[in-house]
C-alpha cells in the first residue's frame, strides 16, 4: 500500500476553524485525523501540504519510520504548527493501518483496558454571564449525565487580577458549587493567564471550591513557575494542552510541576507520541487527562487512548456545540447517566467525514478572544447537543 495524497478540508466551527486531514493510498483505503490549530489555520494547511509531498509514495503502515525521518529531516523542529501538521499525518496513519487490518486503532495499541472514560463538559456554559446562569446551565448539563464541569472564571485577566474583581469572578464558581452539590467535579481552567503569585492566590482561593484541578494558572513557557505555584497551592496543579513532545513533558515531570499532565493528540505527537507520553507519566503516577475541547476526529482519536491507557483518567469533551457537528462526519457519542463516554466501535478510529456536509460551512476568520473580554463560546440559541444518549436533547 502507497499515500497517494495528504489533502485537508477546513470547516467553519464558530469559535475556530476545524482542520481535517485526508490520507489517500493507492489501495482506496483514506485515512482521516484533525489538524485544528485556533489561529493558524491556514499556516496548518500549508504544512500539511509539504509533508504530503514528502510522503508521497510512502507505506503508511511505517508510522514509526516515516515519523521519525520527518522529525530527524526537519532543520526547524516542534512547535504548534509544524506538530499540529506531523500529529495529524501520524494519526491519520495509524487509522489507515486500523482499517487495513479490519481493526479499531486501540487494538493495535494493546487492546481496551476500559470500554469507557469519564467525561468532563466544556462550552456548557454558553451564554452564561451572571452567577445564576452558570448555576442554571451547571443543572442543566448534569442532568444530561455529565459528572464533571470545566470553565475559565477568570475574563481578560492577564498576569495579574485586584481582590474585588477576584471576588465577583469567584461568584459563578461559588453559584455552581451550590447548585450540583459536592458529588459534581469542577475544573477551573486558568488559560495561563497569571503570574506566580496571582496564580497561589487564586489557587488558595478556589481550595474552598474543591475543584479537580487548576488547570494552566501561569503562561506555558516557565516551568519553574508551574513549580513554584504547585509547591504553594492547595489544590491540583494540570497542564501541557501548550507542549510538544517529550522533550517538553520530561522536564515538567521530572521536576514534579504538575498533579495531571493534559497533551493534546492533536498538537503533541500523534497517537504514538501520547502513548509514549502516558507511560512517562504512569511512571511517577501522574494521571493523564489529554486536552480535547476540538471537533470529532480529535475526539475518537482520543477515545482510542482513553480505551488503552491505564492511567487514561478524564476526557475533555464538548457539551454543545455548532447544530452542524452532527452532519459532518458519522460521530455517534453515547454519554451515561453516570458522567461516562462510551469507546465507540468501529475500525481504525471508528469514524468518516461527510465532505459534502463540510462545503457547507467554509472557512471564517474566528480572532482568539482571551484577553478581550469577549467569551469565546457558541451563541445559546445556537449551542446543541450532539450524543445519542436520550437523556441528551439534541436539537
Amino acid at each position: 500500500m502507497k499515500i497517494t495524497s495528504l489533502d485537508t478540508v477546513v470547516v467553519d466551527f464558530y469559535r475556530t476553524n476545524l482542520v481535517f486531514v485526508l490520507l489517500g493510498t493507492d489501495e482506496g483505503l483514506t485515512g482521516v485525523a484533525e489538524a485544528t490549530l485556533e489561529g493558524q489555520e491556514h499556516a496548518v494547511v500549508g504544512a500539511v501540504r509539504l509533508l504530503g509531498e514528502r510522503v508521497l509514495g510512502d507505506d503508511p503502515t511505517r508510522i514509526a519510520e516515516t515519523i521519525y525521518r520527518l522529525n530527524r529531516d526537519s532543520y526547524w523542529r516542534g512547535g504548534p504548527v509544524s506538530m499540529t501538521a506531523l500529529s495529524a499525518l501520524e494519526t491519520a496513519m495509524w487509522d489507515v493501518s486500523a482499517r487495513a487490518l479490519g481493526v479499531p486503532v486501540h487494538r493495535m495499541l494493546g487492546g481496551q483496558t476500559r470500554d469507557r472514560v469519564r467525561a468532563y463538559a466544556n462550552g456548557w456554559f454558553s451564554g452564561a454571564r451572571t452567577p445564576e446562569d452558570f448555576a442554571e446551565a451547571a443543572v442543566a448539563t448534569v442532568a444530561q449525565g455529565f459528572r464533571g464541569l470545566k470553565w475559565d472564571p477568570f475574563e481578560a485577566a492577564d498576569l495579574t487580577v485586584g481582590a474585588g474583581d477576584l471576588r465577583r469572578m469567584l461568584e459563578p464558581v461559588a453559584a455552581v458549587r451550590d447548585a450540583v452539590g459536592d458529588d459534581i467535579e469542577l475544573f477551573i481552567e486558568g488559560h495561563g493567564r497569571f503570574d506566580v503569585p496571582n496564580a497561589i492566590r487564586i489557587a488558595r482561593e478556589l481550595e474552598q471550591y474543591q475543584p479537580v484541578f487548576f488547570e494552566e494558572p501561569s503562561p506555558p513557557d516557565s516551568v519553574d513557575a508551574l513549580v513554584e505555584i504547585r509547591s504553594k497551592s492547595p489544590i491540583p496543579i494540570a497542564a501541557g494542552e501548550r507542549w510538544f513532545g517529550r522533550n517538553a513533558f520530561l522536564p515538567v515531570l521530572e521536576r514534579g510541576a504538575v498533579d495531571y499532565i493534559q497533551p493534546d493528540v492533536t498538537h503533541a505527537g500523534g497517537l504514538s507520541e501520547l502513548v509514549f507520553l502516558s507511560t512517562l507519566a504512569a511512571a511517577r503516577y501522574v494521571p493523564f487527562a489529554p486536552h480535547n475541547p476540538s471537533g470529532p476526529l480529535s475526539t475518537a482519536a482520543t477515545l482510542q487512548l482513553g480505551a488503552a491507557l491505564p492511567n487514561f483518567r478524564y476526557l475533555e469533551i464538548m457539551a454543545v456545540d455548532v447544530p452542524w457537528r452532527g452532519d459532518i462526519s458519522n460521530e455517534a457519542l453515547q454519554l451515561t447517566d453516570d458522567g461516562d463516554i462510551l469507546i465507540p466501535e468501529g475500525i481504525g478510529l471508528g469514524i468518516d467525514l461527510d465532505l459534502e456536509a463540510i462545503a457547507e460551512h467554509p472557512y471564517r476568520a474566528h480572532p482568539m478572544r482571551l484577553f478581550d473580554d469577549a467569551v469565546a463560546d457558541i451563541r445559546p440559541d445556537d449551542a446543541r447537543s450532539y450524543f445519542t444518549n436520550p437523556l441528551v436533547a439534541v436539537g
